[in-house]
């Protein structure tokens, strides 16, 4: 039981690779790929976590009001709030639209693009993360605009690389099953970044994505996210994480910047809200006994409370 996994469960996340690319130096491409582009792919979403992983070459991402991050042969760069980016080889060259120059896919098929001026190549492959629940997860939103899969020195990298591979070969022949494994290895590849990220990362007290490393923390928070609908208390809490109950109020406080009741109400709001923005038929009561309210009326006063409008006006 950890608290990532937990939070990457409850959102419902899942993945894919939508675009091969083969370039020649010098090349630089202008990327901004939303979720509607995607829709064969994803279904409804309200969020994309986009990523390039090098199969051969290397390659630079540019954000803006960010440091520029080359990668590598193995090595890919996630951007979790999909941010506008450009990407180019080692020469700097005139940023052409990704549009512009890519292969439009037909129904069932991916983009291919296949772009530069002829010189050494780069090889990748492009693909994503989505979920209902992703906008506005505090682990996504704590995450810097670019994050780094170092396959080169990652005790997974060489199964990673291999896999990616063997998905690049899987996009052209379409095979049973396909869409399933690279749906994994795309979530794979989002778990192995974030957790180097948090483990490599110096403890900075305060900091939201610290709190996963604490022990009695990471495991609250797995708890909470687990079963929204338990009358939590910081007692309960304390003692099935095995720490006293001042020493977990004041590590939620230290790390989550809030008392564990206050992150508990919290997370059962975006839940509520995302099962209300979903168009759901789900009655009111059912909503409210999902994250924890034994009554219609307590829960929309806590709605109410929390999102400043009435559980039937947000839907």
């Amino acid at each position: 039981m950890d608290a990532l996994s937990e939070m990457l469960r409850l959102a419902r996340v899942s993945g894919g690779i939508f675009l091969r690319g083969e370039f020649t130096e010098p090349w630089c491409l202008a990327s901004s790929i939303k979720a509607s582009d995607c829709s064969a792919l994803l279904g409804p979403t309200d969020h994309l976590i986009l990523y390039h992983f090098v199969l051969e070459g290397a390659l630079t991402v540019e954000v803006p009001a960010n440091e520029p991050v080359t990668c590598q042969r193995g090595q890919a760069v996630i951007l979790p709030r999909n941010d506008t980016h450009r990407l180019r080889g080692s020469a700097q060259s005139p940023a052409v639209s990704a549009f512009d120059v890519a292969r439009i896919p037909e129904p069932g098929d991916i983009m291919m693009i296949q772009h530069g001026g002829g010189g050494a190549q780069t090889r990748i492959v492009c693909g994503f993360l989505s979920g209902p629940s992703l906008g506005d997860d505090p682990l996504i939103s704590a995450l810097p605009a670019t994050l780094v899969y170092d396959g080169v020195t990652a005790r997974s990298g060489p199964l990673m690389l291999q896999s990616m591979q063997v998905a690049a070969q899987e996009l052209l022949e379409s095979r049973p099953g396909s869409d399933a494994m690279l749906a994994r290895l795309s979530e794979l590849l989002f778990v192995e970044a974030v957790r180097a990220y948090i483990e490599n990362r110096s403890q900075d007290p305060g900091e939201w994505l610290d709190g996963l490393r604490d022990r009695a923390v990471s495991r609250a928070v797995a708890l909470i996210h687990r079963d929204l609908a338990y009358q939590w208390t910081v007692d309960n809490l304390a003692r099935a994480v095995g720490a006293s109950r001042s020493s977990l109020a004041e590590r939620f406080r230290r790390f989550l910047d809030c008392a564990p009741a206050e992150y508990l109400t919290q997370q059962r709001m975006r839940r509520a809200a995302h099962l209300l923005g979903e168009d759901s038929r789900l009655p009111l009561i059912e909503i409210a006994e999902q994250v924890g309210y034994g009554s219609e009326a307590a829960f929309s006063r806590a709605f109410k409370r929390w999102h400043g409008v009435s559980p039937s006006g947000w839907r």
